[in-house]
């Protein structure tokens, strides 16, 4: 189907989106300010207990703490942990709330096991409206902003039928060199361009990173077949549960050169494989032999980052690159297993060969 306008494309994304899991109801046209006070009445809802909010909402300056924290930390990176994080902790100021006036409490922001269930909420902000940060600059309009729990945490730029989606790519690039993406905007995790034959999507690199095309990926099926028309994108990649999944999972937090990065389509595929296989796996059986997981090429390290969160099953699984298996040292092997034993006692290991 092709778009003469991109307000015609734009509906149409919005429509499908609306039957893959994000709410029908849109928020047309929010400023930031307007988009706090819609996170701050989710997160009310979601901890209005008597041990957290105690049935009284949040107030202005409850909510600025909040923003406070995001701008401490400042990169998608570090703001990946808060997300991930599940809580934020606040001093109560609502002196409506008489039992923790003056106290903190936790409050629940995210949890990325609530797939679709529990009180996770899905969103779609048209048109989110980014205040100018300069006198010289117009005020601008992004496309969609998809809210999980009322957090702006993917951005989507769209073009019409016939303009390539590298325009689109650079409009984001435009956005976040005047520094759009700060504030609550600063949440953002993903970028997705689309035009209606191709999109392409990767990590917000931060207001010190750079964007770099190499690491601007198209989704695939679970075959590695490129997936361009946007409906099939909307049906899988801006879909509910992936996208969910893409945020809580699928993101990975490299603190060795502190940038966001996001897994390839296959990269999804293979750590789901593996994370299916230990997840349904008796481990009460004594004596396991294990296995290995082979991989070779580029993308290990992205695995790893996704393998490491299998501890929560109580799996070790260790990881050795292929390039080094030729000269891998009983020495190294050794210091492996004491770094294996120091962090997680004795156990099993499932995977030894990466």
């Amino acid at each position: 189907m092709a778009f003469e306008k991109e307000e015609a494309f734009e509906a149409a994304l919005i429509e499908r989106l609306s039957h893959k899991g994000w709410e029908a109801q849109v928020l047309k046209y929010p400023t930031e300010a307007e988009l706090l006070h819609n996170w701050a009445a989710i997160l009310f809802e979601n901890n209005r207990g008597i041990d957290k909010l105690n049935n009284t909402p949040l107030t202005e300056g409850e909510m600025q703490q909040i923003i406070e924290q995001i701008t401490a930390l400042r990169t998608p990176l570090k703001l990946n942990g808060f997300i991930n994080g599940k809580t934020v902790t606040i001093k109560r100021d609502n002196p409506a709330d008489t039992l923790h006036v003056g106290k903190e409490v936790s409050l629940k922001i995210y949890d990325r096991q609530e797939i679709a269930a529990g009180q996770s909420r899905y969103q779609i902000a048209q048109q989110p409206i980014f205040n100018r940060r300069s006198p010289l600059l117009n005020d601008r309009r992004g496309d969609l902003m998809l809210l999980i729990n009322g957090m702006p945490l993917i951005h989507v730029e769209l073009k019409r039928s016939g303009v390539p989606v590298s325009q689109a790519c650079n409009q984001i690039e435009k956005y976040a060199h005047e520094g759009v993406f700060t504030g609550l905007f600063s949440l953002v995790q993903i970028f997705v361009a689309m035009e209606p034959c191709e999109t392409k999507y990767f990590a917000n690199p931060g207001p010190d990173g750079k964007f770099n095309p190499d690491y601007f990926f198209h989704w695939a099926d679970a075959n590695n077949e490129p997936i361009n028309d946007w409906e099939r994108i909307a049906a899988t990649l801006l879909s509910i549960p992936m996208a969910h999944q893409l945020i809580g999972f699928y993101t990975v937090a490299d603190h060795t050169d502190g940038i966001l990065k996001v897994m390839r389509s296959y990269q999804y595929y293979a750590a789901n494989a593996i994370s299916d296989r230990v997840s349904k796996h008796d481990w009460s059986v004594q004596e396991q032999h294990g296995g290995y997981i082979w991989h070779k090429g580029s993308g290990n390290a992205a695995h790893k980052f996704h393998i490491d969160g299998l501890m929560i099953y109580h799996v070790i699984v260790a990881v050795i690159y292929a390039a080094t298996i030729g000269t891998c040292s009983q020495c190294f092997s050794n210091a492996l297993l004491r770094w294996i034993r120091s962090k997680h006692g004795a156990g099993p290991c499932f995977a030894n060969m990466v």
